[in-house]
Formats: C-alpha cells, sequence, structure tokens
C-alpha cells in the first residue's frame, strides 16, 4: 500500500489519538531501519528529551531493547530488560511514573514507542487501544518503495541546486505544476519540506 494525503490525515489522527492515550507523553519511532525512524514524534517533557538525547541513552534504554526483542506491548514495570542507566528510574523524574512499551512489525522495518502516565498503570484497555493504534500508523506509515517520474525528476532537479522557475523551464511545465509535483513527492515521503523529501528519497534509494 502506497501512502496518500488520505494516509497523512489518517496519521494526524492516529497520532492525536495516542496524545489522549499517554497524558505524560510518548515516543514512538514508526518504521525504524539501521537504527534510524521513517518518523520520529516525541511528545515527552523537552528537559527529557534533552537528557535522553545528550547521554545517548537511546543505546541502553530498556524500552528500545525490548521492541527489538519483542512484538505487542508490556508495561515498563514488567519489562523484565536491564537497565544498566537507570533510565526509567531518570524518566520519573520528569513525571514518567508508569509506562507500556509497544512493538510492531519486522525486525527490519519494526515501529516501536514507549508510551507514559504519571498518575497510575495503564488500564489494559488503554494498552489494547494503543497497540492497535501503533498497528495502524505501522501500516498507513509504509515508506514508499517507487516514485512517479514526474515526482523523481522534480526532486533531482531541486537537489541539484536548481530553482523552481529553471527546474520548471528545463521540464518544460510551468512553476505551478513543478510545485504540484514537488507537493505530491512531498505526501508520498511524508515530508513536511521538500529539502526533508529529498533526504527520504536518497535513503529509501529512489533518486
Amino acid at each position: 500500500m502506497q501512502p496518500t494525503t488520505h494516509d497523512s490525515a489518517s496519521l494526524d489522527l492516529g497520532l492525536a489519538r495516542l496524545t489522549r492515550l499517554a497524558p505524560a507523553g510518548y515516543a514512538l519511532g514508526l518504521h525504524v531501519r539501521f537504527a534510524s525512524a521513517h518518523i520520529m514524534i516525541q511528545t515527552y517533557d523537552p528537559a527529557w528529551i534533552a537528557r535522553y538525547t545528550e547521554q545517548g541513552h537511546m543505546l541502553s534504554d530498556p524500552v528500545v531493547a525490548w521492541g527489538f526483542a519483542n512484538t505487542g506491548a508490556c508495561r515498563w514495570s514488567a519489562l523484565g530488560m536491564p537497565d544498566p542507566n537507570a533510565i526509567l528510574e531518570q524518566a520519573a523524574e520528569f513525571g514518567l511514573h508508569y509506562g507500556v512499551a509497544v512493538a510492531h512489525g519486522p525486525l527490519a522495518s519494526r515501529s516501536i514507542g514507549g508510551f507514559a502516565r504519571g498518575d497510575r498503570e495503564f488500564e489494559d484497555g488503554e494498552i489494547a487501544q494503543i497497540l492497535s493504534t501503533v498497528q495502524h500508523l505501522h501500516d498507513q506509515s509504509t515508506p514508499p518503495d517507487s516514485l512517479t517520474n514526474a515526482q523523481r525528476h522534480a526532486l533531482r532537479l531541486i537537489a541539484r541546486g536548481s530553482r523552481h522557475a529553471e527546474a520548471a523551464a528545463i521540464l518544460g511545465i510551468s512553476e505551478s505544476a513543478l510545485k504540484a509535483r514537488l507537493k505530491s513527492a512531498r505526501e508520498r515521503l511524508f515530508a513536511r519540506t521538500t529539502a526533508e523529501a529529498i533526504q527520504r528519497a536518497r535513503e529509501y534509494k529512489l533518486l
């Protein structure tokens, strides 16, 4: 299934649902490949995100480790994974007292997330909703395996440094038509900017 504009809207709805289900925030990497996520969303306290990033916690995060070793969902209190850097204890300093780890998809392109709240453990029904939402988001955000020739040519010209007017002239189309091609490429790659679309297209070897 190839992403469409409708899928982008569905993605936004799913992320909004996760925000409601995890009042203390969450971190979700969709389609993690070669230690990099196709789409990464983080809504935790920015101060916790900064510490986590600065200290390179992802390499020893028990939630991430569980996600690569399992699929499904598990409360943080039941992970049973080593936590040598006391990451979960540090997270609690920022209000992340209770959480659930979720993982879905094949190991080569797995979606992994951690979802938190500060007041109590997640209920079974809430965990089921989070898992089903992540599964849906995983399916909706599957990276494309191709671009149209029009999208590829437009991205290539911009990637080489051509301005819109110049690229349109080279392709023999109007500038508005060029912008439409770039927009469709961004939507297909779930990119917010053309620069991001070019980067993702290169990562997926589509250019």
